[in-house]
């Protein structure tokens, strides 16, 4: 055997072992070549058995050293001498697990943790927290960092590092470290955490002063390892509008699967800002409806939604108006259209109403003044376009007039005003927040007292004059289309310094049967609608109060008023005595959608129907 290095000789006690176990057998083995007789081996065969034994030996003891490495490193991570043992099994695991354990136990003193409330009073205790996994990534064997969002954009960088085996306290392993870096995003976890002052700001969360070191870690309830869609594409502007129920198209399908790929590759790609994952269409957001939702920009519009509907029942309810609800069976097709939904009734038609305004003209009749209703409406409009759905919210309110049907015109352009002006006050980090998404400019309101009224006739004289070309034989008898409008908003825009106004005065052929006309001048109602960015959000007018100027009304304009569901409303105003009143429906979708200039009415509603979608 050739000379070895110091390091490498094996001990006296290492080598006589293999030595005795290697002799028996090279004793009764037959003389090798060369050997000098039969009584014992020769030479050669003497050091050949002497090397063996060395190899052998040398083989054990690079075992044994691996051994005893293997048994430090699992020291070092928290565990024992043995291969299995890990003392942090109880601080890491799906809550499943510990349902027959007792549960989950939690530090005394740990208390659940809002992250819009963290501050520096929590420095350097425990707390809770409940969450999504927005972010992981490893940092070698015995680190990982952690985003965890809790409502909206507000998350929070979480840092998990293994501790000595001489911690007794807060255990945590490289098990458990590992373990927790795998788990996939979105789900939904809770962890026990002491907060710490970053070192620096961190930049990918809402929360950049202060960071959680994580001592527990358990999955409430697991994602799927691949998302339908990623909340980071989920939070980019819709790329497609067109839609259909329960599936994607080819390019749909490519866009959602791109996106996926890319918000995997690493934390900065997995950012809810990440300039490099693109948008999904509409119909890929709504068939993972649960991703949609969690988007901050789609819970900054929701809560912009919620506030628009608070501050309409505010308004109202400050100047006397009481809130009902009207009925959303009926059973006839109401104000006499067509485009109503028809469903089977217990063996007999009904129909899904198409306003609530019966119902208001009832409340007044009743005796209740001024009244609201917020309520879903139903359309049976086959119109696919961003400002329709089969079924949007009505704002409605309806009530006395005591001199002029101006009072309620005046009402209504007080409570959107109230609206406006609260929304910007209210939601400005929620506006910011969808304007990071969808760019727009801010709302343009009129100052008070300079509030933009025009009649009808007015408006189409403006758009004549300082209209585009195709708009200068616009008719002062015949509705607006919708190019109108939006022409009509510019020049308002341009001449006032203002996107909402009000047109009033419409002409009678585009007004319902039940809709007062002027009594200096009958080609006129006392009908208005309300503009915003150039598109009506409300109509309304004074109603007919008195049943024989209505059934003329609706003879005049070719409705039957003996036909069924026309001949109980009629009657409603022979029943008493019933006060002068009007009113006005707002949609509350297209409020906030103009409001925050969306591209699409949809985006505004919490679960938007269209002629081509009746899901979630």
């Amino acid at each position: 055997m050739s000379e070895q290095k110091p390091q490498e000789v094996p001990t006296a006690e290492a080598v006589a072992p293999a030595a005795a176990a290697a002799a028996p057998a090279a004793e009764g083995a037959p003389a090798a070549e060369g050997a000098e007789g039969a009584e014992g081996p020769s030479k050669k065969a003497a050091k050949k058995a002497e090397a063996k034994a060395k190899k052998e030996a040398l083989k054990a003891q690079k075992a044994a050293e691996r051994a005893a490495a293997d048994a430090a490193a699992r020291a070092a991570s928290g565990g024992g001498a043995g291969p299995e043992e890990d003392l942090a099994t109880e601080n890491y695991g799906d809550v499943a697990a510990f349902a027959a354990k007792g549960g989950l136990r939690f530090t005394d003193g740990a208390q659940p943790v809002a992250l819009p409330l963290l501050g520096d009073e929590h420095v350097d205790k425990s707390v809770r927290l409940y969450g999504w996994i927005q972010n992981s990534r490893m940092q070698g064997a015995k680190m990982c960092f952690v985003e965890l969002r809790e409502q909206q954009d507000w998350a929070i960088q979480g840092v998990l590092a293994a501790t000595k085996p001489d911690e007794k306290q807060n255990i945590v392993s490289r098990n458990m470290v590992k373990w927790a870096g795998s788990r996939s995003l979105e789900s939904c976890v809770v962890v026990e955490a002491i907060v710490r002052r970053a070192p620096e700001p961190i930049k990918s969360c809402k929360v950049s002063g202060f960071e959680l070191h994580i001592t527990k870690f358990f999955v409430v309830a697991a994602a799927p390892q691949n998302l339908g869609l990623t909340l980071a594409s989920s939070n980019k502007a819709v790329n497609n509008f067109e839609d259909t129920d329960g599936g994607e198209n080819t390019k749909e399908a490519e866009n959602a699967e791109d996106a996926t790929k890319a918000a995997t590759e690493g934390v900065k790609n997995l950012a809810v800002d990440d300039s490099t994952v693109s948008g999904a269409a509409l119909g890929t957001h709504l068939d993972n409806i649960v991703m949609h939702k969690r988007a901050p920009v789609q819970q900054a519009i929701a809560n912009v939604r919620y506030e628009t509907e608070k501050l309409f029942r505010e308004y109202l309810d400050a100047r006397g108006f009481k809130g009902f609800q009207a009925p959303g069976l009926i059973d006839a097709a109401s104000e006499g259209g067509a485009n109503v939904f028809q469903l089977t009734y217990f063996g007999k038609a009904a129909f899904l109403a198409q306003s609530p305004q019966f119902y208001k003209q009832y409340e007044i009749a009743g005796g209740r003044k001024r009244v609201f209703c917020i309520g879903p409406v139903y359309r049976a409009e086959n119109s696919n376009t961003p400002r329709h759905m089969t079924e949007f919210t009505g704002l409605d309110m309806e009530m006395e007039i005591q001199e002029s049907y101006q009072e309620v015109l005046h009402m209504l352009e007080g409570v959107l005003l109230h609206i406006f002006r609260g929304l910007k006050q209210r939601c400005a980090e929620d506006i910011e927040t969808v304007r990071s998404v969808y760019p727009s400019t801010d709302f343009l309101l009129p100052q008070p007292g300079k509030e933009v009224r025009l009649t009808f006739a007015e408006g189409q004289a403006l758009l004549r004059e300082h209209g585009p070309a195709e708009f200068r034989n616009v008719s002062d008898d015949e509705d607006m289309s919708t190019p109108q409008e939006k022409a009509l908003g510019e020049v308002v825009k341009q001449k006032f310094n203002t996107e909402f106004y009000v047109l009033d005065k419409f002409p009678q052929g585009a007004r319902p049967f039940y809709t007062m006309e002027d009594p200096a001048n009958p080609d006129v109602c006392n009908a208005y609608d309300f503009f915003m960015r150039g598109q009506e959000i409300l109509s309304g007018g004074q109603r007919i109060h008195e049943a024989e100027p209505l059934e003329k009304r609706m003879i005049r304009k070719g409705v039957d008023p003996k036909s069924p569901g026309l001949r109980d409303y009629v009657d409603v105003f022979r029943q008493a005595g019933v006060p002068p009143h009007g009113g006005g429906g707002i949609g509350l979708d297209r409020v906030v959608a103009f409001f925050l200039n969306l591209p699409s009415v949809q985006l505004a509603a919490y679960y938007p129907r269209t002629p081509k979608r009746l899901l979630p």
